[in-house]
């Protein structure tokens, strides 16, 4: 009888202490909603903080998929909480137009080493001498690139709200191209789907691209496609002063860029442990990379992606707690 009682009081406690965990935990019983853009390859990102968020005890939704003008003005208004997406400085027309820093917060590096630019196909680059972007002023060289017989260079370029696409326009004119290079805008997968049908056909190709992404597994950087150059820095907007060239000297015309979690301010001085959350998460490039590529193999599915998430998690087990710690500790500050 008596160890039967000692055994109660122990289960007792036991429970007691569960569910005084459970209270305690710092999102208990309050919403939250990501925003991403309609690239499916952000969803690994996003979802990998909103699994976090949970862990914290937050009521996190699917994520809403809207471009990103949408995105940081719902963030900011308050529609939204979090878009884990958020470039910088490519995003920053878009970060202040929504109210910048007032409205948003944004602490910390979530990814960096991000890469964009121009790519043509090795093949090309090589017989022809072309290193760089400006020299498809000459239309005999811009015409190995037209693909609807106007005599222009075709390139398959950003869609629209996506930031890129401002950029993109604005090294065409400054760079003096509007009469040789066309910039075809429109649902990117698709036109890159046949920008790369047109290299497996031993065809010239030329693109605008970022990295992480799988179009660098399929077309390979050195072995089948080179970056273009461009003849100077010239951004617009709020980076027309950010100088692109990289440390090495080359320059791309897009600045290194990195990717931060930015939320809603006035939200996140109510929830200090997903503030702090946010400013400490970190994702290696290359882990996106991998994930992507996945995705690009047929493993593209919600589940597939969510899968993706929990096997990161898994590999990374020590990381990801760490961070939940943390946070926790924050609130309790």
């Amino acid at each position: 009888m008596r160890s039967t009682g000692i055994w109660a009081v122990v289960l007792a406690t036991l429970l007691g202490s569960q569910g005084a965990t459970a209270a305690d935990l710092p999102g208990k019983g309050i919403l939250v909603q990501p925003v991403q853009s309609t690239i499916s390859e952000e969803t690994f990102q996003t979802l990998l903080v909103s699994r976090a968020l949970e862990k914290l005890g937050y009521d996190v939704k699917e994520p809403r998929e809207v471009d990103y003008n949408v995105a940081y003005t719902s963030v900011a208004s308050g529609d939204a909480t979090f878009l884990a997406v958020s470039w910088e400085p490519l995003h920053a027309d878009q970060y202040q137009a929504a109210g910048g820093d007032n409205k948003l917060y944004r602490k910390g590096v979530y990814v960096k080493g991000l890469a964009q630019g121009y790519l043509i196909d090795k093949k090309t680059a090589d017989q022809y001498h072309i290193t760089n972007f400006e020299q498809l002023k000459d239309p005999k060289l811009a015409k190995l690139f037209d693909t609807n017989g106007n005599g222009k260079a075709d390139m398959t370029g950003c869609t629209p709200g996506w930031g890129c696409e401002a950029v993109i326009d604005h090294h065409i004119d400054v760079y003096g191209l509007s009469d040789t290079v066309e910039h075809n805008q429109g649902n990117y997968a698709a036109m890159i789907a046949d920008t790369i049908t047109r290299f497996k056909e031993g065809k010239p190709v030329l693109y605008y691209t970022w990295m992480p992404y799988w179009v660098s597994d399929v077309m390979v950087l050195g072995r089948d496609v080179v970056w273009l150059q461009v003849p100077f820095s010239s951004l617009p907007g709020e980076n027309k002063d950010v100088d692109t060239k990289l440390p090495n000297g080359v320059n791309y015309g897009f600045p290194l860029s990195s990717m931060h979690i930015a939320a809603n301010k006035q939200w996140t001085q109510a929830n200090p442990a997903a503030a702090k959350l946010f400013s400490i998460m970190k994702l290696p490039v290359a882990d996106i990379n991998a994930q992507n590529l996945r995705m690009h193999e047929g493993h593209a599915s919600e589940a597939d992606i969510k899968n993706h998430v929990d096997s990161w998690i898994k590999a990374h087990q020590a990381t990801f707690d760490g961070w939940v710690k943390t946070a926790t500790e924050a609130a309790k500050q």
